[in-house]
Formats: structure tokens, sequence, C-alpha cells
């Protein structure tokens, strides 16, 4: 069973950088075929994919947040991490790490429970 854990700070600042960091378990990010992304969801919006770090290492992001947004993994620790710079008002949502997989519109068979992100002085 594989398992997916957020972790980070529950409160960023206002043009600081929230850094994310999702733990797998049960399971390698390295496997093929998986991406393993994050995607958010602003309160009262509905989902938005953020950024996909493939098995391969290769990395593809949101054009709307491509500017500020940076993913990287620690395949030793099977670990991923999103990076969101110049933080604003706007990027408070619950952020969810998920592993994505097929061809075409994406897919998502295993989600971390969420870790919810507030933008404030």
């Amino acid at each position: 069973q594989v398992q997916l854990q957020e972790s980070g700070p529950g409160l960023v600042k206002p043009s600081q950088t929230l850094s994310l960091t999702c733990t797998v378990s049960g399971g390698s990010i390295t496997t093929s075929s998986y991406y393993w992304t994050w995607i958010r969801q602003p309160p009262g919006k509905g989902l938005e994919w953020i950024a996909y770090i493939a098995y391969s290492g290769s990395a593809y992001y949101s054009p709307s947040l491509k500017s500020r947004t940076s993913i990287s993994r620690d395949t030793s620790k099977d670990q991923f991490t999103l990076q969101l710079s110049s933080v604003i008002p706007e990027d408070a949502a619950v952020y969810y790490c998920a592993r994505g997989f097929g061809a075409g519109t994406p897919k998502y068979d295993y989600w971390g429970q969420g870790t919810q992100v507030t933008v404030s002085s």
C-alpha cells in the first residue's frame, strides 16, 4: 500500500518561499511510469494542478505558476519537494501530493491527506 504524507509549515508570510515535502512509503518514486504531483485547493475553489516530477526525474509545471515553482526529489528518501517563491495571499490553500499515472488526462491513485497553508504576515 502506497502512502503519501505532506509536511511543511502551515503559515507563510507574503513574499517568502513555501517549501513542502511529500514522503512516500510503500513504493519508490523511481518506479516506472508514475509521476509525483503537487495539487492544491484554495478555499471555496476547485483543485489546481501545480507541478509534477516524473519517475525519470523530469519536471513539469503549471504555466500559471511556473515562474515561481520548483520541484525536486530525494530518491534515497523517496521524497519530493515543492518550492513556491514570492508567496501571495492567493497561494493559501490545502496542498496535496499525489501519485499520477497514465497518458493524456492525469489519473491519481494515491493522495496525501493534505496540508493547510495560510499566507499571512
